[in-house]
């Protein structure tokens, strides 16, 4: 985390958001809404199931299962033109230093960008240095994947495993997971980000060291779970390889930009792979993060994924908003959260590859707009990110389905589907999507009591199958799941992410809040390891367990 801005930087001027008249007419607009059901909504208007829809960059979006009129649109349309969302993304897209609080550009859209563009920041074209990290990656991945590289012991690698924790897990394995498809099925990959112990002995169980490469993503190299795990690992590997110091350059790689540590280790800079203060942890998965994913997957796939990105950055940045598709879904996700006072959202995959998507998008979401105060300063009046959940369908059907169908709180849903399987099986793909649309309209439409009655059910059960209905889905359709379709899906969020944050007025780039527990874990650390019994300055409850823990360990 960077040192603390000393002066405010200068921002785009816009008024409070309470003042808008946008705003103002929102509130009123949804007493207006609230007694309004979507059945009525598509009675009233034959087409709406066809005339709700935006397609961009190959996705297509269904949103007229929301509870919105075409006014409610307009006045969602006015509320981003108001917050000056144009400015606010030309802004991003520029390099601007848009996180205040740590005065640093936010361009994940520059390690997407296509070679020939220019991004300039504090003077600098910043493409031909992303462009010179991934040639670099792609030429060790062609080492290590073709055999050329060699371990210790001269032999090729068979195992990966990436050292990282938020940010720098989150991303690699749902990128892994997702693409497992296109994958070099004779590497195994694994993943370790807790410190909890038997996460890494779990990950090496059944490894051989001597084809094992592990991959140490930290930015600076002291990140207190991952490096604590770096070690673990490379205790683990000078046993099992004779103690040879010489074997750590043979065995392991860095993502990171401190040279000096990156040495100390023992690993060789050359195979050293560096990122910029202008990307955040959970927006790196296509940046030298991401180098598992590329070892999975090869060069020319990982280059794919980017020109998913690239793709739906620019139709985030050029297309008319009422036919763009993060905004849609930042704009639907707000008239619910601070309308509606909607806690969730729901993130659906019906496709078993996107298992870890929901995951991903929780740090994604959530690290990025769980903020307390506006930019500049003031207090929140309003709700800002909602909780970000989700399981792969139709898993999830069997289980918290219930709640959103029949319990008593409103939880809007994206539905993530796909036109072909990756692994097509007699009637499975049709049964899934049938589940995918069959799930949105019983939401939508639920089932009322004259409807139950009329199939002969007892009056005294009635009530309770009785489906309220009237609850909001979107359903994102692609084609099927490639490396283009995943950068696409991620960079709609992001772009999600940043709309919302833009009219909550807050930065979506800085994460103070994870810092505190980290500094007092820092504190607590020694008062549970040292041998003489520590003087204890906290509260009662934490100098008791300290104690306790002591006791018992």
């Amino acid at each position: 985390m960077a040192s603390v801005a000393k002066s405010r930087p200068k921002q785009i001027k816009v008024k409070p958001l309470a003042s808008l008249a946008a705003w103002k007419q929102l509130k009123s607009h949804a007493k207006e809404m609230a007694g309004v059901h979507l059945r009525d909504l598509f009675a009233d208007d034959p087409q709406r199931g066809e005339r709700l829809t935006a397609e961009g960059a190959g996705l297509f979006l269904d949103y007229s299962k929301n509870r919105v009129k075409d006014e409610t649109l307009r006045i969602l349309l006015a509320l981003a033109e108001e917050s000056k969302l144009r400015e606010h993304t030309e802004a991003m897209f520029s390099g601007e230093k848009i996180n205040i609080t740590e005065k640093r550009a936010v361009l994940h859209v520059a390690l997407r960008a296509p070679k020939g563009q220019s991004i300039v920041v504090d003077g600098e074209d910043v493409v031909p240095k992303v462009h010179e990290v991934l040639d670099r990656m792609a030429a060790f991945c062609d080492r290590v994947r073709s055999g050329e590289w060699k371990g210790f012991t001269d032999k090729p690698i068979k195992n990966v495993v990436n050292i990282g924790i938020g940010g720098s897990d989150l991303g690699p394995v749902m990128a892994y997971e997702a693409l497992k498809h296109y994958s070099k099925r004779d590497l195994t990959f694994r993943f370790v980000s807790n410190v909890d112990s038997t996460d890494f002995a779990e990950a090496v169980q059944d490894l051989d060291a001597e084809e094992t490469l592990f991959i140490v993503s930290s930015k600076t190299f002291t990140t207190l779970e991952t490096m604590t795990n770096a070690h673990t690992a490379r205790t683990w590997l000078l046993e099992k390889l004779g103690g040879h110091e010489s074997a750590i350059a043979k065995h392991f790689v860095a993502v990171s930009t401190n040279a000096a540590e990156v040495t100390k280790f023992g690993i060789d800079t050359a195979n050293m792979f560096g990122f910029w203060d202008w990307v955040g942890g959970r927006y790196s998965m296509d940046s030298a993060i991401g180098l598992s994913t590329m070892l999975a997957i090869g060069p020319e796939n990982y280059r794919a994924m980017l020109g998913g990105f690239h793709e739906m950055d620019e139709h985030f940045r050029t297309a008319p908003y009422e036919k763009n598709l993060p905004v849609l879904l930042a704009l639907l996700s707000i008239w619910y959260t601070d309308f509606f006072d909607a806690q969730t959202i729901a993130i659906l995959p019906y496709e078993q590859y996107l298992k870890r998507f929901p995951a991903y998008l929780q740090q994604l979401t959530m690290e990025s707009n769980g903020k307390h105060v506006t930019l500049k300063g003031a207090e929140v009046r309003y709700n800002t990110s909602p909780i970000y959940w989700g399981e792969p369908g139709t898993n999830g059907q069997h289980s918290f389905y219930q709640l959103i169908h029949q319990g008593t709180r409103l939880i809007p849903c994206d539905f993530i589907a796909f036109d072909k399987s990756l692994n097509p099986l007699g009637r499975h793909h049709d049964m899934l999507i049938a589940n995918v649309f069959a799930q949105a309209e019983a939401l939508a439409f639920g089932k009322t009591a004259e409807q139950v009655k009329a199939e002969g059910t007892a009056d005294w059960l009635v009530p309770h199958r009785v489906f309220e209905g009237n609850r909001p889905s979107n359903v994102i359709l692609a084609e099927k799941l490639t490396p283009v379709v995943l950068g696409k899906l991620v960079a709609l969020y992001e772009h999600c992410v940043f709309t919302q944050g833009v009219i909550w007025q807050i930065n979506s780039f800085d994460q103070w809040g994870v810092e505190l527990g980290k500094a007092l874990a820092q504190k607590i650390i020694p008062e549970l390891e040292n041998a003489a019994e520590p003087e204890l300055h906290h509260d009662s409850s934490t100098n008791h367990l300290i104690r306790l823990y002591r006791q018992k360990k």
